[in-house]
């Protein structure tokens, strides 16, 4: 999902740029407008990579007895939705509509929201379906993740389920910059929902 205005992959700037560099593009039914979150599939495209690690991969690939057959159903839906003049098109063409007019919205609004907590400042989710707001803790609530033995975004991430019930998942496990603390959360529950739980954080 992409709300930005323009969207450019790496893919279409390596090629228009004619540089040929290794390249990984990854896809699946539970974060593009589907959200088919129960349904386990997705793709990986690989370009210009060595042909050693296409062979081990390929290998470890290899090994899975049992494919998702389900899965795999969901992703063929995805990669080759209805086309125009086929029944389903417009029907399809309202439901992803709709959906991704949902999920923007619901991506502003939990930004926007976040933006009023004191400590906490979120730039605009353009895509996919988290916000990564960055948290400014203070001297105490790190000396008190020390003292526990966590990092101290995950001791408030800890902290805040215990206090409020909101789970959220720690920046230090996606390789946030050094020095700084973030979590990850997510716009999927209902809009009042989400009001809801920035009202509590």
């Amino acid at each position: 999902n992409s709300y930005a205005a323009d969207f450019t992959s790496f893919r279409s700037a390596a090629r228009r740029a004619g540089a040929r560099v290794p390249l990984a593009s990854f896809h699946s039914v539970s974060k593009g407008v589907l959200g088919e979150c129960g349904l386990r599939g997705g793709y990986l495209q690989l370009e210009d990579v060595d042909d050693e690690f296409m062979e081990q991969l390929y290998k470890a690939q290899s090994v899975g007895l049992c494919p998702n057959v389900v899965g795999q159903v969901m992703v063929e839906l995805m990669v080759n939705p209805p086309s125009p003049g086929e029944p389903s098109f417009p029907l399809w063409q309202e439901e992803t509509a709709t959906l991704r007019a949902e999920l923007q919205r619901k991506a502003a609004l939990l930004t926007d929201r976040l933006n009023t907590v004191p400590g906490i400042t979120c730039n605009p989710s353009e895509g996919a379906m988290y916000a990564f707001p960055q948290i400014h803790l203070g001297p105490g609530v790190i000396e008190a993740a020390a003292t526990a033995g966590m990092a101290p975004d995950a001791y408030y991430c800890d902290q805040l389920l215990d206090h409020t019930g909101i789970c959220v998942v720690p920046g230090s496990g996606f390789q946030q910059r050094a020095g700084t603390f973030h979590f990850r959360t997510t716009f999927l529950p209902p809009e009042a929902q989400m009001r809801e739980l920035v009202d509590r954080l």
